[in-house]
């Protein structure tokens, strides 16, 4: 018997990274799955994998920063599935130009928290009215362990963002407890996903973040989909308003070695 049988989950930013592995992994424990994402061809391949392996699944392009995008990608599950029970807010960018508050571009700023923020904001919006109408559900948002502590190397606008959706997981948290809602966000350390194999190709920069691991290695994409897999299902069922570390380590450490 699976973890999620018998529920409907909706996963944004799942054509690759910690979304793509968490949608075959929420498939794979009883999920019918709906894909959310940007990337087209990668997120039609995601949902044939996750068919051929007798998984329910199926794609809907998205852009989680604009709201009738996500409301249409709520619609479309509700419509394949006839409910929504899982939520889970994974999309999100991080850019090279992203630095320190005196170099950072207005233009980079304002796309980060568009996606990282405003796109977990507009998928609780239209959501949440799913979930009510069919009786309650499970949020997941993804937040990062810089939003509960300053980064290394300077990036405000993922750090800004991320912090913001550990407040905005709060309040809704609280406002909807008694109507059969939880929500929670995930804080991942650093992971090993394409986009950050991208942003520390340097190897100097890599091994900057590298050093403030306790475990001493980054985590990997199917680590964070567990955790998001036990916020996800009923395990978890007297958790709400909360935020699972889930980093390495690193917010526990005051110094750590090289």
């Amino acid at each position: 018997m699976g973890r999620l049988d018998g529920k409907v989950a909706l996963i944004t930013g799942a054509a690759g990274g910690i979304g793509r592995v968490a949608a075959e992994l929420f498939a794979s424990e009883g999920a019918g799955v709906a894909l959310a994402d940007i990337d087209d061809e990668a997120g039609a391949t995601a949902e044939k994998e996750i068919r051929e392996h007798g998984g329910e699944a199926f794609y809907v392009h998205a852009d989680v920063s604009v709201d009738h995008d996500a409301a249409a990608m709520v619609e479309a599950t509700v419509r394949r599935f006839g409910a929504l029970d899982v939520l889970f807010n994974n999309a999100g960018v991080m850019t090279e130009a992203d630095a320190s508050v005196l170099d950072t571009p207005e233009d980079v700023f304002e796309r980060t928290i568009d996606v990282n923020l405003k796109g977990v904001f507009l998928g609780c919006k239209h959501g949440i009215r799913a979930m009510l109408a069919s009786g309650g559900g499970s949020i997941v948002n993804t937040a990062s362990f810089v939003a509960l502590m300053g980064a290394a190397t300077p990036q405000i606008a993922y750090t800004a963002s991320k912090g913001g959706v550990l407040a905005l997981t709060r309040e809704i948290a609280v406002e909807f407890a008694r109507r059969g809602i939880r929500a929670n966000s995930l804080c991942p350390g650093p992971i090993e996903t394409p986009l950050m194999a991208e942003l520390l190709a340097d190897e100097e920069r890599r091994n900057r973040r590298l050093v403030h691991i306790p475990m001493g290695r980054f985590g990997t994409a199917e680590e964070i989909a567990r955790a998001a897999l036990f916020l996800a299902s009923d395990e978890s069922s007297f958790m709400t308003g909360a935020a699972l570390v889930v980093d390495g380590g690193i917010t526990a450490a005051y110094v750590t070695p090289a």
